[in-house]
């Protein structure tokens, strides 16, 4: 066998005596098919439960709930341990003697019992009588060879501030040790003056037996003892009256094998203990079983030496290769320190590639979080937190999640989860690990331009709360491409709704005038509502999302601009998507708020006809749909670009009013139009006479006319009294479409 192979078997032998050696064995401590716990606690034989369980009647305990939870009842003692090393720690009530006003309270007790008994003595070495109070004397009375007996202290003070915490001198508290054999004791608590001198800091005194460790004194046990009803108490029990010389004979001699027989120094009777090696119940027939102390802990240390276990002891021996010398000191053998010699080397070589090893996953894993870090940076994880610090709440609701999260939300990018893709990156759908459905933003890969719109997205989202606006669930900044986790809205875009030959007729008029005027309302949100302003800058069909029940979220805030308090325009470079951008802003770059609203124009004008913004398979007059729509509506030719399925008899009017409202978005001044609060109002407007048109079906009704009227004027538009000519309109917006596209 190979030095690999003996190692091999060395390390498997360690690793299962080790496992042997953790392995705790449970000895049993009742007799067989008897019960061995009355609620928490463990009752071992020589105590049972039930007649034919325990020794004999003195032993058999009270199992009940009668008073509260189920506990061991022991005379008038509630049991709290049953120990084999013979006691028994049980609860005794106390005495108090409380006055009100120098008046006595009868409802508590200044006297109180304290039976163990027969084989049960108050241990006189674990137990004081303690009495506690500023005026009080009490008593200890009891029974030793059929005489009566009673001993007791004093406790006064003038003042708590007299009283020293732990002392027990009669300041405060007095104590008293506890007589030899104690089986049955009466406490009494009296007053001096009925405590009415020291009723305000003392109302009672209190007299008791305690367990020594378990109560110290302080000037709050004056008052804290009036709302305690027991101590804990230590109780030594024996079997029988006998001595262990005139009972180990017998037949009645209650200790099993491999035990010992130990006299009771309080009081009469015997109690067992297993022999040195042995451990378990003394009291059964087996009870006490072999100590395997070459498994617990291996005594024997000296080089070369092996452990052999024996009943109730050990030896120790020389292993193999090894000879004893002198009194178990053992030495190695010649032919086997090249063995030795051997197995030390390889454990050095197994214990050096285990360190290496270890060194270099430290290392990997140093550089693959100076790899998150420098990804951080770069992409703008420090400028996003300055933002971000500067804006209240706003980091306590972005979440920042980990690579190792969004990885596996997408199945590792799967493409068969890509949903969308656009000017700034791709969309996956992703499942986090609480099922949530997500979308998953992925900017573009290497372009370093693209930094300032993510952080932007994220810096603008991290403020907007609106039901109309794309929620921002997070973004992760560790990977080399940043990412950002949205809501996922299920029912694609807007854009998809209008172009798509699979989904066009599917919206009705009623959806398209809900869409559009919620869509109004978020951009009214973010120009008016939001501090400070914000303008979208990208506003068109596309980035207008529909979830289940077709509700506008407007997405996408890459191009994004946050508007000072004090400025009404922005110079900017011209950013946006051509087809949907203001010819004044591509003209002058001063960017304001009427740029959005040329934008959700050509949505709406979308909307209408069912036409692209921008088409070159289209004739060269019709490829900007703006101006074909103004050309349209200046000729009164309007219902010639309708969407066919919405140009109904019943939609007449409203559909008027839209395109009316859609002339006033797309007006070539900025000052002319108006803004996402009135298109809003106006929108909302159209919608109350759309539904009222559902509910009456005259058009002609008085009601209607005067929704129409008001819907018309409410803000003082009329499209066919611009002054500038719409021929000139058409050639601005035909010398814009020169550009190139700005996404």
């Amino acid at each position: 066998m190979g030095f690999l192979g003996i190692l091999i078997q060395v390390t498997w032998v360690a690793v299962m005596l080790s496992e042997l050696a953790a392995a705790a064995i449970a000895f049993p401590i009742a007799l067989p098919n008897c019960p061995d716990k009355c609620g928490d606690v463990k009752i071992p034989y020589p105590f049972g439960l039930r007649k034919g369980c325990s020794i004999d009647q003195d032993f058999l305990i009270n199992c009940t709930n009668s008073f509260g939870p189920t506990q061991p009842i022991l005379g008038n003692l509630n049991v709290t341990n049953f120990s084999l090393e013979g006691q028994a720690h049980v609860l005794a009530y106390i005495a108090k003697d409380c006055y009100k006003k120098g008046v006595l309270d009868h409802s508590i007790w200044n006297m109180v019992w304290l039976r163990s008994g027969l084989n049960f003595t108050i241990s006189n070495t674990q137990n004081k009588f303690i009495v506690v109070g500023c005026d009080t004397h009490a008593y200890l009375k009891f029974q030793q060879d059929k005489e009566n007996f009673s001993t007791g202290c004093v406790s006064v003070c003038e003042s708590s501030r007299h009283i020293v915490n732990g002392s027990c001198s009669g300041i405060g508290c007095c104590e008293l040790n506890i007589p030899n054999g104690l089986k049955y004791v009466k406490l009494v608590s009296y007053s001096f003056k009925n405590h009415t001198e020291v009723e305000d800091f003392n109302p009672c005194g209190y007299a008791f037996i305690s367990q020594q460790t378990m109560f110290n004194f302080s000037s709050d046990s004056l008052h804290s003892l009036q709302h305690q009803k027991m101590t804990p108490v230590v109780l030594d029990w024996a079997i029988g009256t006998e001595r262990c010389k005139d009972v180990v004979n017998k037949s009645s001699y209650a200790c099993g094998g491999n035990s010992t027989c130990i006299d009771s120094d309080n009081g009469s009777g015997y109690r067992c203990k297993c022999m040195e090696g042995y451990h378990g119940n003394p009291y059964l027939h087996l009870g006490c079983q072999d100590i395997n102390e070459c498994e617990d802990h291996n005594p024997c240390k000296l080089p070369g030496q092996k452990c052999i276990n024996g009943p109730g002891n050990y030896t120790c021996s020389c292993i193999k290769g090894y000879h004893d010398v002198s009194a178990g000191i053992c030495v190695i053998n010649q032919s086997s320190r090249l063995v030795t010699l051997l197995v030390g080397i390889g454990i050095s070589f197994m214990v050096a590639i285990v360190c290496s090893s270890w060194l270099y996953l430290i290392f990997k894993k140093r550089q693959l979080i100076k790899l998150k870090q420098r990804f951080f940076e770069q992409n703008g994880g420090l400028i996003l937190q300055q933002k971000l610090s500067k804006q209240e709440n706003s980091a306590e609701t972005t979440k920042i999640f980990t690579m190792k999260d969004l990885k596996k939300a997408t199945n590792n990018y799967d493409e068969a989860l890509i949903i969308g893709r656009g000017g700034f990156g791709t969309v996956y759908k992703g499942i986090l690990p609480n099922n949530t459905i997500v979308a998953i933003k992925k900017s573009k890969i290497g372009d370093e331009s693209q930094i300032e719109q993510f952080i932007n997205e994220v810096v603008v989202l991290s403020q907007i709360n609106h039901r109309n606006v794309v929620k921002l669930l997070g973004c992760c900044l560790e990977t080399q491409v940043p990412l950002l986790v949205y809501e996922f809205i299920p029912n694609g875009t807007l854009f998809e709704h209008i172009h798509h030959e699979s989904k066009v007729s599917t919206i009705s008029w009623e959806t398209c005038l809900r869409i559009a005027t919620e869509t109004a309302e978020a951009l009214s949100y973010l120009h008016c509502a939001a501090s400070p302003p914000i303008i979208h800058r990208d506003v068109k069909s596309s980035n207008i999302l529909l979830d289940s029940t077709y509700t506008a979220k407007v997405s996408d805030f890459g191009a994004s601009k946050l508007v000072p308090l004090d400025q009404t325009q922005l110079a900017t470079l011209v950013q946006g998507t051509l087809g949907y951008l203001d010819p004044e802003y591509m003209q002058t770059s001063q960017l304001t708020e009427k740029s959005d609203v040329y934008s959700f124009g050509v949505v709406l004008v979308e909307l209408l006809t069912g036409k692209k913004a921008l088409s070159f398979d289209r004739p060269e007059e019709e490829r900007s749909l703006a101006i074909h729509f103004l050309s349209f509506s200046k000729d009164n030719r309007l219902f010639e670009v309708l969407e066919k399925h919405l140009a109904k008899e019943e939609n007449v009017e409203q559909l008027k009013e839209a395109a009316n409202l859609a002339k006033m978005c797309l007006r070539l001044k900025g000052e002319d139009r108006p803004t996402m609060k009135e298109v809003a109002t106006k929108l909302e407007d159209l919608r109350k006479m759309e539904k009222h048109s559902r509910d009456n079906v005259d058009s002609n009704s008085e009601e209607t006319k005067f929704l129409h009227t008001r819907t018309s004027d409410s803000h003082n538009y009329d499209v066919d009294n611009q002054s500038a000519d719409v021929n000139d309109t058409v050639r601005d917006h035909v010398a814009l479409l020169d550009f190139d596209d700005g996404r």
